[in-house]
């Protein structure tokens, strides 16, 4: 049993209210305590491992309440507050592997207390548990279908969909954000707890992967720049011109530049050892104009990370009609650009003119979550995509994980 006093603050959040209930308010069958024991059963697929226990100690701490032990009902109610906040916590912690690249849509933790109190200010206690789990369209599948399994099963659902669930949790509740899930190569637009819109994406291949990262876009980029990668210049433009002679470089919209900063100026490639760079003794900036060649196509999103990752748009239509889209270097290329564009602009997303790197604000900012998932619920039924990043952990290290 744990003593309501071994966490300070739910003991202050009680010492404020003078002793008054939470939980058990109501009487020992009030539907915030029905919801929040059901939320508790199933908590060890949230990644709480102790919630069923507490929960179980808590009705046993009921179950004897009465005149020959009032103090058993304060008791059970201290006990499920502990269980209440250990669980919002775990539900706010980041995937393994989860690079938050803007803080802005960071998880923010709560203290016990706060955590308290903001289900204590609730107008509804059991409508606040039941939402506060809940989280999102993906996670609530997966958890159901996850809890399904158990049931069924008598033991812990497949790993994939343990290592999925894991990772759909830091999706947002409310608002508007992107998912890019890099398992199925596809995209997500998801408004106000609904999936709105999906299209397919091409993702990294196996040995160039696609990070996860948490970030927002706040513009568009039309008629942009690539700005090709070091180690895309030195593997794949620099053999090409020492085969292909510099009219390589002109024939697709290459230009070298002095440097990597925003006003460097252009250079003669005739002015570059081509063999350095690609032997990886020298470094040159490589930009492919605006066109109808561009890597780019005529749009990409931009949002912060370390990896260079961007959305965007690709002259390369074809590709999309495949299965396997784990294709690309590890930038996304987006089947539909300009309906990715227009959901996030509520417009037509079109340049003004010929102009180079046109930044268009987005009416507000708007997260997107890369992610990797190989588990789905598409119409009730779950499904499960190749791992073919080797991410998900093997059964032994989530059953581990679980204890």
């Amino acid at each position: 049993m744990i003593p309501a006093a071994a966490d300070p603050g739910v003991a202050a959040f009680y010492a404020q209210r003078r002793g008054t209930l939470l939980w058990l308010a109501k009487g020992p069958d009030s539907p915030a305590m029905r919801e929040l024991f059901s939320v508790l059963r199933r908590s060890s697929l949230d990644g709480f491992a102790g919630g069923p226990l507490l929960a179980a100690q808590a009705e046993g701490l009921i179950a004897r309440a009465g005149p020959d032990d009032p103090s058993a009902l304060a008791a059970a109610d201290r006990l499920l507050s502990i269980a209440w906040v250990r669980y919002v916590a775990v539900l706010k912690r980041q995937p393994e592997g989860m690079v938050y690249a803007d803080r802005w849509i960071a998880p923010r933790p709560t203290s016990a207390e706060q955590t308290l109190m903001l289900a204590a200010a609730a107008p509804s206690l059991a409508e606040h548990v039941r939402a506060t789990s809940n989280l999102n369209p993906f996670y609530q599948a997966l958890r159901d279908a996850a809890w399904t399994q158990a049931q069924t099963s008598g033991g812990l659902p497949d790993s994939r969909l343990l290592a999925s669930l894991d990772r759909a949790r830091v999706f947002p509740a409310n608002g508007r954000y992107l998912v890019v899930d890099a398992a199925s190569a596809r995209l997500f637009m998801v408004e106000n707890g609904t999936i709105a819109d999906s299209m397919k994406v091409i993702v990294g291949k196996p040995n160039t992967q696609t990070p996860m990262i948490a970030s927002v876009i706040y513009y568009a980029t039309l008629n942009p720049y690539w700005n090709v990668p070091p180690d895309l210049v030195r593997t794949l433009i620099a053999p090409r011109v020492i085969d292909q002679g510099l009219g390589y470089l002109s024939a697709h919209g290459y230009e070298a530049l002095t440097g990597f900063s925003d006003d460097a100026g252009q250079i003669p490639p005739s002015t570059v050892d081509w063999k350095a760079v690609a032997a990886g003794r020298e470094t040159v900036r490589i930009r492919q104009q605006p066109g109808p060649g561009n890597s780019m196509g005529q749009i990409k999103f931009g949002f912060a990370n370390d990896s260079g990752i961007f959305l965007h748009d690709t002259p390369n239509k074809t590709l999309f009609a495949g299965d396997g889209r784990s294709l690309s270097n590890g930038c996304i290329r987006l089947e539909d650009a300009q309906r990715l564009g227009r959901w996030l602009t509520g417009g037509d997303v079109t340049a003004a003119s010929n102009e180079p790197e046109q930044h268009l604000a987005l009416p507000r900012p708007t997260p997107v979550f890369v992610t990797y998932l190989t588990a789905h619920v598409d119409n009730g039924q779950l499904s499960f995509v190749d791992d073919s990043y080797g991410r998900d952990p093997s059964p032994s290290a989530v059953l581990a994980g679980l204890r």
